[in-house]
């Protein structure tokens, strides 16, 4: 069951829209719905919104300028897509562009709110929840870079960049093995969830987002480093 997460659906086939509506309510949710990008976008925006579930191929405006919008205002809220397109392209464009997962359709209900929990598991914010026992700590400091991962921040030469979601829960399970390799299996696993429809490229291209802003010179990396045949490990 949920905590009461308030959802946003930005759906306009009835079709689709209504039974996934009553099927998030009947779950515990609330759950606002959208028919258009533009109204979609306005509710996505709203304070104390938790979960965007966005389709792609909307009237006015599409599922693609609305994810850019939100992520381009600096808006981390998750967002998880739906479309009918299965082109692996076409998702690692999207994952990388800041959606958190990607459902395709036709989809089941059930996987579908089994995706739901896992993008809000990893999300949720601080607090909600004790930390276990072998959690990552709330802030790292390594060769002159302080990770605030509750906090989604990278401090690096008095710059602080900020974090996605995303991008701190990568850090955090990395940081949970500080020292050892981390295969790309591990890291979908424990930030996806097993019924993500990603890929290792879509690890890789956080990754290397990451190094941008860990990095002093991401191409010679120091920090988070790549075990070839394994996958990454935090130094």
């Amino acid at each position: 069951m949920s905590d009461g997460a308030h959802l946003v659906v930005v759906e306009d086939e009835p079709g689709i829209s209504l039974p996934l509506t009553d099927r998030l309510r009947r779950e515990g949710y609330r759950v606002e719905r959208a028919e258009d990008g533009v109204r979609g976008l306005e509710l996505a925006r709203a304070d104390g919104v938790d979960l965007v579930l966005l389709d792609l191929m909307l009237p006015r405006l599409n599922g693609s300028d609305v994810l850019r919008s939100l992520r381009e205002s600096g808006n981390e809220v998750p967002v998880i897509c739906l479309t009918a397109r299965t082109a692996e392209d076409d998702r690692v464009g999207h994952l990388v562009a800041g959606a958190d997962d990607y459902v395709t359709k036709p989809f089941s209900m059930d996987e579908l709110v089994a995706r739901v929990r896992a993008v809000l598991k990893r999300t949720v914010r601080t607090g909600r929840a004790a930390p276990a026992a072998d959690a990552a700590p709330a802030v790292v400091e390594m060769d002159g870079v302080r990770i605030d991962l509750d906090g989604h921040t990278v401090e690096r030469g008095g710059v602080r960049e900020k974090l996605s979601s995303l991008e701190s829960a990568i850090l955090r399970c990395l940081v949970e093995r500080r020292g050892r390799a981390t295969s790309r299996t591990q890291i979908l696993r424990s930030v996806w969830g097993p019924y993500a429809a990603v890929t290792d490229r879509t690890v890789d291209f956080h990754v290397k987002n990451l190094r941008r802003k860990l990095e002093p010179d991401p191409t010679t990396p120091r920090l988070l480093l790549t075990d070839h045949g394994v996958g990454y490990r935090i130094a």
